[in-house]
C-alpha cells in the first residue's frame, strides 16, 4: 500500500494512554516503546503516549516522562500527553510533550467523580496550565477533550446548552482545540453531528477531535456522523483498547483500524498503512497478553485486490 503524501484527516491514537490506564495490568516500558515504534512506522502522525498523574494513583502512567522521550524521536510524530492540572502540564513539558490535553467534563456529576473539581474550576485549572504553556513552551498547543459531551452514566442525559456554554468559556480562555468525547459511549449518529454542528456555528476552527466509544455499537456510525458535521480529527485505539469502565467486557475506545479502513475504502486518505498498522497489534498483544483486542479488520482481513484509493 502507498501513503498518500497528504492525508484528508486526522487520526490520534490513544492506546498508550487512554487504553493502557483502563486496563488492570501494567505493560512494562520496553513493551509500551516498541509499540510505539510500531505505530510510528504504520504512519500514525498523533500519538496520545502518556497521562502525567501521580504514579501511586496510575501506576500503569508511572514511566510517562520516559516514554514522552523516547517517542520523540519519530519525526513526524506529534507527541501527546494528557495532564489534569498545572502539576502535569509542568511534568509533561519537561518530558518534551509536543501537545498537551485536559479533560474537561460537561457533566458537573462525572467532574467531580473524575477530578473532584467542577467544570467551572477545571476551566480556572485550563487557564492556569495556558499561562504555564505561555510562559515556558508558547509553540505546544493545548486541546480540551470535552468528556460526557453526549451524555453522563452518573448524571444522564446532559443539556447541549451546557455543552456549548462550556466550551465558549473555554474558547474564551485561549485553547487551542476543543473536542467532544463520547465517555460512555450514549451518544447516537444524529445527536452527534447535532451538536458538532452547533460547536461549528458557535466557536468555528476551535471545533477539535470526535473521542468516540463503541460501547453500544455505534463508535463508527458516530464517527462517520462526525465527520458530516465537518470533523477532520478522530481519537481511537488500536485493538479498541480500554474505553468505558461502566460496561465491562464490551468494546469501548472506536478501534484505530476498522475507523481507517472506513475512511480509506471511502476514498479518505488517513496516510495510515493498514497492513503496518495491523501488525502494531502484534507488539501490543506481546506487551498485554492475555488483554482482550478488538477490530472487524483485522478478523477479517484486508478485501482481495486492496489498495490505497
Amino acid at each position: 500500500m502507498t501513503r498518500l503524501p497528504s492525508p484528508k484527516i486526522l487520526i490520534s491514537e490513544v492506546g498508550p494512554r487512554d487504553g493502557l490506564q483502563s486496563v488492570k495490568a501494567i505493560m512494562p516500558t520496553a513493551a509500551k516503546l516498541r509499540w510505539i515504534d510500531a505505530l510510528a512506522a504504520a504512519g500514525l502522525r498523533e500519538i496520545e503516549v502518556a497521562s502525567f498523574v501521580p504514579a501511586q494513583l496510575l501506576p500503569q502512567m508511572a514511566d510517562a516522562a520516559q516514554v514522552v522521550q523516547h517517542a520523540r524521536r519519530h519525526s513526524g510524530v506529534r507527541i501527546m500527553a494528557l495532564v489534569p492540572n498545572v502539576r502535569g502540564a509542568q511534568a509533561a513539558l519537561a518530558a518534551g510533550a509536543q501537545k498537551l490535553t485536559l479533560p474537561v467534563s460537561a457533566s458537573p456529576a462525572h467532574s467531580m467523580a473524575n477530578v473532584r473539581k467542577t467544570p467551572e474550576d477545571m476551566v480556572e485549572e485550563v487557564k492556569a496550565v495556558l499561562r504555564l504553556r505561555d510562559e515556558i513552551a508558547p509553540g505546544v498547543p493545548v486541546e480540551v477533550g470535552m468528556s460526557t459531551a453526549f451524555g453522563c452514566t452518573l448524571q444522564g442525559p446532559v443539556p447541549e446548552a451546557d455543552v456549548l456554554r462550556l466550551a465558549h468559556l473555554l474558547a474564551e480562555a485561549g485553547v487551542d482545540e476543543i473536542g467532544l468525547s463520547d465517555t460512555t459511549g450514549m451518544g447516537n449518529p444524529a445527536q452527534v453531528q447535532r451538536l458538532f454542528k452547533r460547536m461549528f456555528q458557535e466557536i468555528g476552527p476551535l471545533t477539535g477531535a470526535a473521542h468516540l466509544h463503541n460501547t453500544r455499537g455505534l463508535g463508527l456510525a458516530n464517527a462517520l456522523a462526525a465527520y458530516e458535521a465537518g470533523v477532520r480529527s478522530f481519537d481511537s485505539s488500536l485493538g479498541g483498547l480500554g474505553g468505558c469502565p461502566y460496561a465491562p467486557g464490551a468494546s469501548g475506545n472506536v478501534v484505530t483500524e476498522d475507523l481507517v479502513f472506513m475512511f480509506e475504502a471511502m476514498g479518505i486518505s488517513t496516510g495510515i498503512d493498514l497492513d503496518l498498522l495491523i501488525a502494531a497489534r502484534d507488539p501490543l498483544r506481546a506487551g498485554l497478553p492475555g488483554e482482550p483486542l478488538y477490530g472487524m479488520t483485522p478478523a477479517a482481513g484486508l478485501p482481495k485486490g486492496w489498495h490505497s484509493l
